[in-house]
């Protein structure tokens, strides 16, 4: 089977969620792969994978490091492995279904039919599509969205979103072991990079709903991070010429 897709998930404590979703993106159309990359889950969210991993054979894989250790840094392993491994289309999801598994064919579209390089799955290109969060926190997330776009001249509205598809090509052109930040700055800061490179992006339009069960991973200090992060990364970018695999 041709390795073509490959959606990779971080876990933490998502025992409640992980094989739901893992049956959802198997479901789909298009033989989609799975990746996760669980960070030693106390509640057991790894054991289950390998046991699903008997049913799903070749399509679903997994990674368990030692601890805690952000978001971005499992995405960063996770991309590694996709470009060993000869993934062409890269996507990152959540695993509680906050993003639904039924969109990752419309981001997959958006970067094979429609020939972008990067498609991002986005809460705010046609209003504020939010379901189930309390209003100050979409006002949080919407207008840090409006502060990234201000500071760094990024025509993305969506400058947080986590739920995203890239062409492998993108991927191999950032110098990936120089990314700075770990929780919710990574993601902006993969967006700027890879605007800054003048690659295609997309934004698509969906839905995001709030988690139902599990506990969310927000935190001050991941807020912090992208509020103050996102100054820096601008600053940085002065001094740099952004030619692929010189970033």
């Amino acid at each position: 089977m041709k390795k073509e897709k490959l959606v990779i998930i971080p876990t933490f404590n998502e025992s409640e969620n992980i094989e739901d979703i893992i049956h959802a993106v198997m479901a789909l159309e298009g033989d989609f792969e799975l990746l996760i990359i669980d960070d030693n889950s106390p509640d057991g969210t790894a054991n289950q994978v390998k046991v699903l991993q008997h049913e799903f054979q070749d399509r679903l894989h997994l990674i368990v490091r030692k601890g805690k250790n952000g978001l971005g840094t499992a995405y960063l392993e996770g991309f590694h492995y996709a470009i060993v491994n000869g993934y062409h289309y890269i996507f990152e999801m959540d695993a509680d279904f906050s993003h639904n598994p039924q969109d990752l064919i419309r981001l997959y579209n958006a970067c094979a039919v429609d020939g972008y390089d990067l498609a991002i799955g986005s809460r705010y290109i046609t209003g504020v599509n939010v379901v189930n969060w309390p209003m100050t926190r979409v006002l949080m997330s919407f207008f840090a969205s409006k502060y990234v776009q201000m500071i760094t001249g990024m025509p993305i509205k969506d400058a947080t979103a986590g739920f995203k598809c890239y062409k492998v090509e993108v991927l191999k052109s950032i110098r990936l072991e120089k990314i700075k930040f770990v929780g919710y700055a990574f993601q902006i800061e993969m967006k700027f990079k890879t605007w800054k490179l003048g690659f295609k992006i997309k934004e698509v339009p969906i839905i995001f709903t709030d988690r139902t069960k599990g506990t969310s991973k927000m935190s001050t200090k991941i807020f912090k991070e992208a509020v103050f992060g996102v100054i820096h990364m601008k600053i940085r970018s002065w001094f740099f010429k952004y030619k692929p695999n010189q970033t």
